[in-house]
């Protein structure tokens, strides 16, 4: 009974069983997006960088990182989160609003996503998406994200925070209220074009034929690499498309060269890796030892499956081009790294967990 209150208290190391179906899952996805990211990006990689390893290398070595970053967070117990999750909001709309005011800090022409800072750059949305679970205070949040502007980031911490708050008991009223608030909200910004890019991916994700060569290229090759990729697929290695017909297939269409390469069969075993993280996720949260662990289980391992699931929908023109990246398989070493970041938070609750048991 020692062991169960002091694990409660918070900032100790656990000693507790990890969960070891679920780091299955997170390593056998990282594997598996590492093999596919590296035949998706050589030919790409060596077109533009002569040098076919320069995103497989970045993106192993900031895996290897995270692996060991998500084995240590493991350890710790997740209520000391609770200790720092103001500090760590104020600091990330810090970085939301310096965004916006010092556009000489940002790489892209007509957004303001990526904060540089010596060698290091990254995008302080990726870590709004995580600071939503500790936090309720969704409106700025979303507010500040929009106006980078970055759609595909406001609706995923949207949603996130909508989940958690019918997880936490919110009453119907105010969760349903604040959902039509939001959807206003993007609306509105659409429609005075302070987000002026919404309507056209929603234009010519209706019909990407409209401009083939152009606003539409990406969305038609990706429906051609699916296509050709049929029930078995071409291999892994394989695919055609990857040689400079999809733009950039190492990002947010790198689904498109799985499907291609691995055919049906492949990608539904990839969605079923994914399903069953989520599942795992779950039953952690249900056997959490109190409700903030089981939040946070539920809120971080629900993010994994909102996002492959909308990357998916894009990649096969579900949905309009959002530029919502996949977990584990697109390229980006600081979304990875806060990715499996979060999945020790998970493993720390299950952790939690099996103490309680003892």
């Amino acid at each position: 009974m020692a062991k169960d209150k002091t694990a409660k208290k918070g900032g100790l190391i656990l000693n507790g069983k990890l969960d070891v179906t679920l780091l299955s899952f997170v390593l056998i996805l990282l594997t598996i997006g590492l093999v596919m990211l590296f035949s998706a990006s050589y030919a790409y990689s060596y077109e533009y960088y002569n040098n076919s390893y320069k995103f497989i290398l970045k993106q192993a070595s900031f895996g290897a990182a995270g692996v060991v970053l998500m084995l240590i967070i493991s350890k710790i117990d997740y209520h000391i989160l609770r200790k720092f999750s103001w500090i760590i909001y104020g600091i990330t709309i810090i970085m939301l609003v310096v965004l916006l005011i010092m556009p000489s800090m940002v790489q892209g022409m007509d957004v303001k996503r990526w904060m540089i800072i010596g060698p290091i750059n990254f995008q302080p949305s990726e870590v709004a998406k995580f600071i939503v679970f500790l936090l309720f205070i969704l409106g700025l949040t979303c507010l500040l994200v929009a106006l980078e502007p970055h759609l595909s980031a406001t609706i995923l911490i949207f949603l996130i925070g909508i989940t958690i708050m019918f997880i936490g008991g919110l009453p119907k009223r105010y969760i349903i209220g604040g959902a039509l608030a939001g959807a206003a909200g993007v609306a509105t910004l659409i429609a005075t074009k302070v987000i002026s890019y919404g309507s056209d991916r929603i234009k010519y994700w209706l019909d990407p034929w409209l401009d083939a060569k152009g606003k539409g290229f990406q969305t038609i090759q990706s429906l051609l690499a699916i296509g050709s990729g049929g029930v078995l697929g071409r291999g892994i290695g394989q695919s055609r498309q990857k040689y400079l017909w999809v733009p950039e297939p190492h990002n947010d269409f790198i689904f498109s060269i799985v499907c291609e390469e691995l055919g049906l069969i492949g990608a539904f075993l990839i969605i079923l890796l994914f399903a069953l993280l989520i599942w795992r996720g779950f039953v952690i949260a249900m056997r959490a030892p109190d409700k903030f662990g089981s939040m946070l289980a539920i809120g971080l391992t629900f993010q994994v499956g909102l996002q492959a699931m909308l990357n998916i929908f894009v990649v096969t023109n579900t949905l309009p081009n959002t530029g919502i990246s996949l977990p584990f398989f697109s390229y980006g070493g600081t979304s990875l790294i806060i990715l499996l970041a979060e999945m020790g938070i998970v493993l720390s609750v299950s952790r939690t967990a099996n103490i309680e048991k003892t």
